[in-house]
């Protein structure tokens, strides 16, 4: 790693951080300058870290998960702009589907899937799904099918992680299992 590549892993860091600090003070305006800067971080140090493999569709696909991420958190700054920035994240977890698939080794192809395995493995994250949208559900009012719609694409992005098992270097699938699962 670079030490110029890091400075955007710093910016990323003071940006958490100062966000948090103003959430714990209530500040939320001051929030509209740092809740921005967190993705953005990440985002820039992602984009100079993959420059050789910029044109892969791997890289694309996680820096378009990162730049809806990005547009996610600036739409939610605003109450009347919440369906659109859930929008968002859908989109960014599309993407990441679709890099997770990508960075396996040998990702296996559909003929080679075996669908019952694979739904006993991922059986456990169905059942908190269904207990996540059972809690939620007495409130959702017309928010109901987007938020069947929004879990299913999670739920695709944590089974498609776990899958990652075996198929990449450890860290990296522990790495992305664990961020993957929080997130849910």
């Amino acid at each position: 790693m670079k030490k110029k590549d890091i400075l955007w892993l710093y910016l990323f860091l003071f940006a958490a951080l100062t966000d948090i600090a103003f959430i714990l003070e209530g500040n939320d305006d001051l929030r509209f300058f740092s809740k921005p800067l967190i993705i953005l971080g990440l985002a820039a140090y992602f984009y100079q870290i993959t420059r050789p493999i910029s044109s892969t569709l791997l890289a694309k696909s996680i820096l378009g998960a990162l730049i809806f991420s990005w547009i996610g958190d600036v739409l939610l700054l605003w109450d009347h702009l919440f369906i659109y920035g859930i929008g968002a994240f859908l989109m960014a977890h599309i993407c990441y589907i679709i890099g997770f698939r990508i960075a396996q080794k040998a990702p296996d192809s559909l003929l080679n899937v075996n669908f019952i395995k694979s739904f006993f493995y991922n059986l456990p994250i169905y059942f908190l799904a269904a207990f996540v949208f059972y809690l939620i559900n007495p409130n959702l009012g017309t928010l109901k099918i987007p938020v069947i719609v929004y879990i299913i694409v999670i739920v695709s992005m944590v089974t498609i992680a776990r899958e990652r098992y075996g198929k990449c270097n450890p860290a990296s699938f522990w790495q992305i299992f664990i961020g993957a699962f929080l997130f849910f």
